[in-house]
């Protein structure tokens, strides 16, 4: 009786993480989880000649759009929303997967509805990164991503 409870008490946490970063009716799909905050692809000096640019796409039934801009330091999203979620965040990754994300760069938390956000990539070589991630941390899940040319 006591592994039921524990088994479906943990079913039932696992399913409530998985829906917290969906504002649909649809979880959508999420890979395996891994760690989110790994360093070894940045540098101790920001690449301020890095100007890229790129348009985000939803990812894994999530609905993502706006543009993104990497130039002089800085990273500046536009016209950019996303699926609700309580705990987004922008990544510099090489790649849209959990394994991408897991071996990017976190740079902040992201605002769904909030169009224009500016963040500073300041110790960052961003011009080893070939994608911007909208990822949600508590979830493990790809919400959207832009790939940067």
């Amino acid at each position: 009786m006591r592994k039921k409870i524990t088994l479906a008490a943990a079913a039932l946490a696992l399913a409530a993480g998985l829906t917290a970063c969906s504002a649909a009716a649809d979880a959508g799909t999420s890979s395996s989880p891994s760690s989110s905050s790994s360093s070894s692809a940045s540098s101790s000096s920001s690449s301020s000649s890095d100007s890229r640019t790129g348009t985000f796409a939803g990812l894994n039934g999530k609905k993502v759009s706006g543009t993104v801009s990497i130039s002089g330091g800085t990273l500046t999203l536009s016209g950019f929303s996303s699926d609700e979620g309580p705990d987004l965040h922008v990544y510099l990754t090489s790649g849209t997967d959990e394994a991408a994300v897991g071996a990017g760069k976190e740079i902040k938390a992201v605002a769904f509805d909030k169009a224009d956000q500016t963040f500073s990539l300041s110790g960052i070589d961003s011009s080893s990164y070939t994608d911007v991630v909208i990822h949600c941390d508590k979830a493990k899940a790809v919400f959207g991503a832009a790939t940067l040319s």
